[in-house]
């Protein structure tokens, strides 16, 4: 057996050395790289599950919006049924102030009426798109809440 000379020697332990280093660390970086897979797929899990709840939160208040314009709107129906039959009158003044010399009335007393019906229908209509824009409003602001809440963890 011919002896190696020390220098031969000395290259390689020190190839191995550097060989063993490269593979763990290849290695090392294989293992890492599964981690934040792992860790990739858990975060996408948790952000599906809160999605999941924001878009159910996100429907109730749909549902709960739907209902009150429902609400509205069978009310409105209601009240213009009780201007067309006269249950529904603008209030008078209770003691009008009768002129020295009244005048004679020159038109007809149902044109006073359907413009009284009218102004009621008007109204009522105004009255009616106000609480739909109100009742949006509100169910947007609880749907703004409730969103926030649930991506701030509270």
């Amino acid at each position: 057996m011919l002896p190696i000379p020390l220098p031969w020697l000395i290259v390689g332990v020190l190839v191995s050395l550097f060989g063993t280093y490269r593979v763990g660390h290849h290695y090392g970086w294989l293992e890492r790289d599964n981690d934040m897979k792992l860790a990739i797929a858990k975060k996408n899990d948790e952000a599906r599950e809160l999605e999941k709840n924001m878009t159910s939160k996100l429907s109730d208040q749909e549902t709960k919006l739907r209902k009150a314009q429902d609400e509205i709107a069978k009310k409105k129906s209601a009240m213009h049924e009780l201007a067309r039959t006269g249950k529904l009158r603008l209030p008078t003044a209770s003691c009008p102030q009768a002129s020295a010399n009244p005048a004679t009335p020159t038109g007809d007393s149902t044109d006073a009426s359907e413009l009284e019906r009218q102004t009621i229908a008007t109204l009522i209509d105004i009255a009616a798109e106000g609480d739909k824009a109100i009742t949006k409003l509100n169910s947007c602001v609880a749907a703004y809440n409730e969103v926030r809440n649930l991506v701030n963890g509270q």
